[in-house]
């Protein structure tokens, strides 16, 4: 083989190489560095912070395709207005943001519609935080603000997404936040804390936050929290404000009643219950009856023997409060309640007492019935306490630790409200070692007044233990089950031993309450002395 064909051959074995390595290493291109920056404006239609504003249509212009994302959650329009704009894109992503203004413009007023998170550009989902378009229809843009903090009481965790609100003083009634769209708002979003309400005419205004299900700027006292500030604000300030979100506790007031079975109606209401008063009727004639509390509802179950009549009239009062519903039995419904009565076996802490659950009111406890004996067969003295309107029982007894008790309580220790009786019942108990628990001790400082309720609560603010302080000592919490534990403070104002929220009508802040932040790390055979500083 001549040198040139030789030459040749290889050079043709080469190229044949490297297309079959080439084509053997298949992948795919690398599209770099994911994007991370937001869109960007790059025009506006008027111009942003244009005044003597006239046009009913705005244009926005973005370097890349936009959507908007929850935008009905995210944009808030102040002064709000009573027809909300078309805004697009809805739908297929665009480089241009359009607001169609369908509302008639309030002559010289600034306004801002803050879009929030809701601009994320089409890609990786970049948002342009907190982007606002600003316009005036007179001949300058308002620039005074109003800023503070928000909490919610007596709540762990803060709401957030919280409408803050100014109405115009000259024209505020005790029934505004009820009727009236606000003049001004903001809405802290997620930043949970905090909130800056901008652009703003110097003037006397009222102060009101609202945690609404629905953002019509109303206050429902049904559904929604408030928070206010009682007294009129004046701007320009430069005072900051602390606004304490709560569910104001309307004046009772019950709705129609709905029949369960044939001896048991549910009585919706809203309202404080505390002290209400139930009646039935027949023919002017007094029906015995009762109500309990139906758990986390707000309802009553009220109880009156198996009746025949054509209607009966249920009478519900409280203070001022007075009204009669006739109601129609239904005859053929499920069978009529009976007495049930269930308890749980098993280990029973120190601190807590046995308790048993009813199906129907208990009216009647015979103590000489029942009995507690130890592992040593000693009875076991004890405390029967009946909480009727919760339908529990509650045995309360000092309890040794590595013991065992037998409670037993024999055929007719409890009558219901029907005049059933019980059957033999019988419950198994036992204690570990006081090695299984731990201490807290709590010194408090900077108490400003004086009852307090000082309690233990976990994350969802379940209460674990509760101790009420007269005067300034040393809270002792001692044989707590091992875990994290919140403690929460409440300034007992009114003495009746139990946090009390607010009325707005009467604009009454609900009662002061103070969180440790941080949980307390208790375990087992510890002994933890806590300071504390109140603010």
């Amino acid at each position: 083989m001549s040198k040139f064909r030789l030459y040749l051959f290889v050079c043709v074995l080469i190229i044949c190489v490297t297309c079959f390595s080439n084509c053997a290493k298949r992948g795919f291109i690398s599209g770099g560095p994911m994007d991370t920056i937001p869109p960007v404006v790059l025009n506006s239609y008027p111009k942003n912070y244009s005044i003597n504003f006239d046009q009913s249509e705005i244009k926005i212009e973005f370097d890349e395709f936009i959507k908007l994302k929850d935008i009905s959650q995210n944009l808030i329009i102040s002064p709000p207005m009573k027809n909300a704009p078309d805004i697009s894109p809805m739908g297929t992503p665009k480089k241009w943001l359009t607001i169609k203004i369908k509302d008639t413009l309030i002559p010289n007023t600034t306004y801002s519609f803050n879009f929030g998170d809701a601009i994320i550009d089409n890609n990786e989902g970049n948002a342009l935080s907190q982007f606002k378009y600003i316009f005036s229809t007179g001949s300058f843009i308002d620039s005074l603000k109003v800023e503070g903090t928000i909490e919610t009481a007596h709540q762990l965790k803060q709401d957030n997404f919280v409408n803050v609100m100014l109405y115009d003083a000259t024209t505020f009634k005790d029934s505004t936040a009820y009727t009236t769209k606000p003049l001004y708002v903001t809405n802290t979003l997620d930043s949970l804390k905090t909130f800056s309400l901008e652009n703003i005419k110097a003037g006397t205004y009222y102060l009101i936050a609202l945690k609404q299900k629905t953002n019509n700027y109303t206050f429902n006292p049904q559904q929604d929290k408030i928070a206010f500030i009682k007294e009129p604000i004046t701007l320009p300030t430069e005072d900051k404000f602390n606004l304490v979100l709560f569910k104001s506790e309307e004046k009772f007031a019950a709705k129609r009643p709905a029949q369960i079975s044939e001896n048991k109606w549910y009585l919706p209401y809203h309202g404080d219950k505390t002290g209400v008063n139930v009646q039935i009727t027949k023919n002017d004639s007094l029906i015995k009856s009762m109500y309990t509390f139906y758990e986390n509802k707000d309802s009553l179950q009220v109880w009156f023997p198996k009746i025949a009549a054509d209607s009966l009239q249920l009478t519900v009062s409280k203070e001022d409060y007075l009204e009669t519903f006739t109601v129609r039995p239904r005859q053929k419904m499920k069978e009529i309640d009976t007495l049930k009565i269930t308890g749980q076996d098993g280990t029973i802490h120190f601190n807590d007492h046995f308790v048993l659950k009813t199906a129907t009111p208990i009216t009647t406890i015979n103590s000489d019935l029942i009995s507690i004996i130890n592992k040593d067969s000693i009875q076991v003295s004890f405390e029967v306490n009946a909480i009727i309107d919760e339908q529990k029982i509650e045995f309360i007894f000092d309890k040794n630790e590595e013991n065992t008790y037998s409670i037993t309580a024999l055929p007719n220790a409890f009558v219901d409200f029907f005049g059933n009786k019980n059957d033999t019942l019988s419950y198994k108990l036992k204690t570990t070692k006081y090695s299984d628990y731990g201490n807290l001790n709590l010194k408090l400082q900077g108490v400003k007044r004086y009852p307090i309720i000082v309690q233990l609560v976990d994350e969802q603010e379940k209460v674990y233990a509760t101790q009420i302080q007269e005067k300034p000592d040393i809270v002792i919490f001692n044989l707590l089950s091992p875990k994290k534990y919140f403690v929460r403070i409440v300034y007992d104002d009114n003495k009746n031993g139990r946090w009390d929220t607010g009325y707005y009508w009467e604009r009454r802040q609900p009662e002061e309450t103070f969180y440790l932040k941080e949980p307390i790390d208790l375990r087992a055979n510890w002994d933890i002395n806590q300071d504390i500083v109140l603010p």
